[in-house]
């Protein structure tokens, strides 16, 4: 890649949204977990539940703040280094974009607040009730954020006006397909990775032999999240790529691989593994498996329509866009071999975790509980909760790149996007800022998590009312230190 304005501006933003996005579904999925464990607590009055909860609370409360602060960074980048897009497409991207900061994200972080320093002094269903807010909150948010997304990859219920798009229809941006399909994939992300952390940290404390009485049930709950979101996401994943065969067929083609068009009433091979000349915009090698393309794109042993292939797609697209393909050599083919590769590791992902999940809820069933002794067990299980990580940030990459060379697909490409005022060095620095800044962000998250996790369960707190200079116990405390004695004792009455 050269090293200029527009893949600069590109790397930068793709490096802070694939940053942001691992503490999105982290933060979201273990705010559900922690509901679910108060909502046990409230239920069946166990403390041990309580305890459960404010444990996998604290690491929550952390994976909250990163994405929020990677968030305001990466909404930042829209007018420093894409004023031009965000001139193009204001008034429909920030109607969204303003309906999130200003309803679920100031709910979310007001109901978290609330939850936070609310132990023990509200009732314990209202309590509760502020973190289910929290949650829905959070959800919220992300549907306005993927209303935006999705009028960039299926533009709709607009008109260009003076050289810019403007709204027609606010409806129109909420009932796009793309929109449901991606918020359904997105929030079955939530669960599935919210499952799998509770449980990868449950495993690793059982390995370590760290309060086994309070992890055991943990890592069985988070099993069986785990296991309804990886099954939801397989669907939901499945519904979007057949939406993305008509809305950007060559996204498609390209991660499936198609060079020459499957004409209809064929049975159609599914390339397993296959390399590509991107240049020449050709299959080099792979390995086929017969009729398979048909029943996963048509669920039919035959196409029930042509399967457009990225040579046919090529012409068809420099024909409709001219000046797009002047800025771009004609070339409308996404890279291919990225595609292809990155759309397989996230379905054999989801595959895997499906698997995985389901056998870990079968070898701890109450007959012959045998995941518990077994370390190895244990060690995969704590590997594997960073499988959704993995497989969401492919599947980003896979909705981000197929999408070349737009922005908003089919009205403004990559480079008529670019912010003009800004310099390679100034970019260069900037990125170099950001990854020091993410690396540093990412580093305090896992000690902070790591060093929860040695601590007892039982130390784990979520509120720490004393340190309020304003509340009454402040007034009336002693003003020498307290010895660590009370601060403890402090911490568990918070």
């Amino acid at each position: 890649m050269a090293l200029n304005i527009v893949s600069l501006a590109r790397w930068q933003f793709a490096m802070t949204t694939v940053f942001h996005f691992f503490f999105v579904p982290l933060s979201v999925g273990m705010v559900f977990m922690v509901f679910l464990m108060e909502a046990i607590y409230v239920k069946t009055g166990d403390e041990k539940w309580k305890t459960r909860t404010k444990f996998f609370g604290s690491i929550m409360l952390l994976s909250f703040a990163v994405g929020v602060v990677t968030g305001i960074i990466q909404e930042f980048q829209f007018g420093m280094n894409w004023s031009d897009y965000s001139r193009y497409v204001g008034d429909i991207f920030g109607a969204p974009l303003a309906v999130e900061a200003l309803l679920a994200f100031f709910m979310e972080s007001t109901f978290l607040g609330i939850w936070l320093f609310g132990w023990d002094k509200l009732g314990k269903k209202v309590h509760l009730a502020t973190i289910f807010l929290t949650w829905f909150g959070s959800v919220l948010s992300s549907l306005w954020i993927l209303a935006a997304n999705s009028w960039m990859q299926n533009p709709v219920g607009y008109k260009v006006q003076g050289g810019r798009a403007t709204l027609q229809s606010f409806a129109a941006l909420l009932t796009n397909p793309q929109t449901m399909l991606e918020f359904t994939h997105v929030v079955t992300g939530f669960f599935m990775t919210g499952g799998f952390c509770v449980a990868g940290i449950a495993a690793w404390q059982l390995l370590k032999k760290r309060d086994i009485d309070i992890f055991k049930p943990v890592l069985r709950l988070g099993l069986l999240i785990a296991l309804l979101g990886s099954i939801g996401n397989f669907f939901a994943g499945d519904q979007s790529m057949l939406e993305v065969k008509n809305s950007q067929p060559m996204k498609f083609a390209a991660a499936e691989g198609v060079i020459h068009t499957e004409k209809q009433g064929v049975s159609s091979p599914w390339d397993m593994i296959a390399f590509f000349d991107q240049a020449k915009n050709d299959k080099v090698a792979g390995i086929q498996v017969p009729m398979m393309l048909s029943i996963l794109t048509f669920h039919n042993p035959t196409n029930t329509s042509d399967i457009e292939g990225t040579k046919e797609l090529n012409a068809k697209l420099a024909a409709l866009y001219p000046e797009a393909a002047k800025q771009i050599d004609g070339n409308f083919v996404p890279p291919m071999n990225a595609l292809f590769w990155l759309f397989r590791v996230m379905a054999g992902l989801s595959i895997l975790m499906i698997l995985t999940s389901a056998l870990g809820l079968f070898f701890t069933r109450k007959k012959k509980a045998i995941l518990y002794e077994k370390r190895w067990m244990l060690r995969s299980f704590g590997i594997l909760m960073y499988a959704p990580f993995l497989a969401i940030t492919a599947g980003w990459l896979v909705t981000e790149l197929g999408r070349w060379p737009w922005t908003v697909y089919g009205l403004v490409t990559i480079q008529d996007s670019v912010s003009p005022n800004v310099s390679v060095g100034s970019l260069l620095f900037s990125n170099i800022v950001y990854f020091l800044l993410f690396c540093g962000l990412g580093a305090v998250m896992v000690a902070y998590s790591v060093h929860v996790m040695r601590k007892p369960a039982e130390a784990a707190d979520t509120a720490y009312a004393e340190l309020d200079p304003f509340s009454k116990e402040a007034f009336d405390a002693p003003k020498v230190p307290a010895s660590s004695e009370n601060k403890d004792e402090g911490g568990e009455n918070a």
